[in-house]
């Protein structure tokens, strides 16, 4: 980023020398290395501004500029102007930079909430909000990194149709108690519930009277369901803890009822042209924003509805943060609309979202209510037990316990990463075979770091004992210069675009390179032995930093 700022000022100054106009300057990595190392394409801007040939105008910004420093050559190829790093002379001033806050970004003074996961409290979690949860996770620390004061949220839906169910199987049902986490308890009464409820559509008519008791203020019932929600809430936290992710705030959706924001809300909505009555209820019409299904407040019988109390909630964000983000599943996109829609009509911030597809079995779909689903404390253990049996078939030398903790952190990151490098808007379709890969993805980047982790000990390389000298590069070394100086712009871009993948493939590309200089350079006793450690010791620090933002441990030991 040093770099680029240098070539921009430089840049700048040519063009002020030129008469031309200042606009922005985006630099990018040519597709070729025969092109150099950053290139822009600034010419093609101002083609249009000075009627000149873009060929023209590269040729008299280079001949104008002065060449910025670590910069050997600077040369136009057609339009575009080519940039050339030194990087001999670069690597020592970018080494003697990385340390543990590598990649941590200046302040930008800006408040995120940050809304993920909010799985309903009706049972475990299981694969199919592993991406809401990894997603939000991931994001909230790539965020934070790069400057931003980031607050995380969990909604939590305790006013649904899903919670009543469990509350009416829990005072109605007779079952087999089970020593199990409390959120499997929970999921067992929601399945039963629903069995019954097939077999007896009358039921249907006392979950809706629990849900009215609620929502009324009904002490009795409150508890009941306040209880049988914490349950639940207590065995999911304890899952996702397991995965690295904790929230800042759980926020009740009840508090929306119970603090009156609600007719707080209807009230400012009155007084728009989009609000109206219908036979009791009151609505918002949406069409003009090209929303054709009506938006209901409140139901004749009183009782407010999800997406109200999603507005009450979204309008009390707006008031609390210069940036809004929630990560939804894609069947979200209407309610999402019209949430976004009534944000702006009341004047308030608008969400942004972040929408991700499903993830489902090879053979369909994932539902709680039919029990068909894989939850996420059995991937983690089946994918502990794989990790195990890998790890014995490599390290006859290693203790039980020591194996535990390695398997620990091996397992869970090749979860976390197995949805963390893909684009959210893809389908995953849920392979065992695909997560517990242990021979590529997120077990390459941690071996990656365990062998760095290895040769700084053999060497008994400690930091302040060497300096940093110039020294002829090859181009192995060359390729790991340039992928670290790379990484606070990863951290930037992913960032401002709220894109994680570009994290888990920055930590590949730089593992890869990195293994690439181990198997063919060699460092302990060789000619360049003190700042090729120096070297290894800054991979090292910067594999552990991208994969904290994404939430994975780097072992010092595979």
């Amino acid at each position: 980023m040093e770099i680029e700022e240098k070539i921009k000022n430089s840049i700048v100054n040519a063009l002020k020398d030129l008469n031309y106009p200042v606009v922005d300057i985006n630099l990018e990595e040519p597709p070729s290395k025969d092109l150099g190392d950053l290139s822009t394409n600034l010419s093609f801007k101002l083609a249009s501004d000075l009627g000149m040939n873009p060929v023209d105008i590269a040729n008299n910004i280079v001949n104008a500029m002065e060449t910025p420093k670590y910069i050997s050559k600077v040369e136009t190829k057609g339009p575009y102007i080519n940039f050339f790093i030194d990087y001999d002379a670069f690597a020592p001033k970018l080494l003697k930079k990385i340390d543990e806050n590598y990649g941590n970004l200046k302040s930008k003074n800006k408040k995120v909430i940050l809304e993920h996961t909010s799985a309903n409290p009706n049972g475990p979690l299981h694969v199919g909000h592993l991406r809401n949860a990894i997603i939000g996770d991931s994001l909230a620390r790539i965020m934070r990194a790069a400057g931003y004061d980031v607050e995380t949220h969990y909604y939590v839906n305790d006013m649904g149709r899903q919670v009543a169910m469990v509350v009416w199987g829990a005072l109605n049902l007779e079952f087999k108690k089970e020593k199990v986490k409390k959120d499997h308890e929970i999921g067992k009464i929601y399945y039963l519930a629903n069995k019954a409820l097939e077999n007896d559509p009358k039921i249907e008519n006392e979950v809706n009277k629990l849900m009215k008791k609620y929502e009324e203020g009904d002490k009795k019932t409150r508890k009941i369901f306040k209880n049988i929600v914490k349950k639940c809430l207590e065995g999911i936290k304890e899952t996702l803890k397991n995965l690295n992710i904790e929230h800042d705030k759980f926020v009740w959706e009840s508090d929306f009822v119970r603090d009156s924001s609600i007719e707080k809300i209807i009230e400012k909505l009155k007084n728009t042209e989009y609000f109206y009555e219908s036979e009791g209820a009151i609505c918002l019409n949406l069409e003009k924003f090209g929303i054709e299904k009506e938006l209901i407040l409140k139901r004749s019988d009183g009782t407010s509805l999800y997406a109200t109390r999603d507005i009450a909630y979204h309008f009390m964000k707006s008031q609390n943060a210069d940036i809004v983000i929630d990560v939804l599943g894609s069947d979200h996109k209407l309610t999402a609309e019209q949430v976004k829609t009534v944000m702006k009509i009341l004047k308030s911030k608008q969400p942004e979202i972040i929408f991700y597809e499903f993830i489902t079995l090879p053979n369909g779909s994932m539902s709680t209510r039919k029990g068909t689903f894989v939850s996420v404390d059995e991937l983690i253990e089946e994918s502990k037990k794989r990790a195990i049996e890998e790890i014995k078939k490599r390290r006859k030398d290693i203790s039980e316990s020591e194996m535990e903790k390695i398997a620990e952190i091996v397992s869970i990151g090749a979860i976390r990463y197995y949805i963390a490098k893909l684009s959210p808007e893809k389908h995953l379709t849920f392979k065992w075979e695909d997560v517990l890969d242990f021979e590529k993805g997120c077990a390459s980047i941690q071996y990656a770091h365990a062998r760095a982790c290895k040769l700084l000990k053999k060497a008994k390389y400690k930091e302040k004992e060497y300096e940093i000298d110039k020294w002829p590069l090859n181009d192995l070394e060359i390729d790991l210069i340039r992928i670290l100086s790379k990484f606070p712009k990863i951290v930037e871009t992913a960032a401002k675009t709220r894109k994680i993948h570009m994290a888990a493939q920055y930590a590949q590309e730089l593992a890869n390179a990195f293994n690439r200089f181990y198997k063919h350079v060699p460092v302990i006793g060789s000619e360049h032995e003190k700042n090729r450690l120096v070297l290894v010791e800054k991979c090292k620090i910067t594999i552990n930093n991208c994969l904290k933002l994404l939430g994975i441990k780097a072992p010092s030991s595979m």
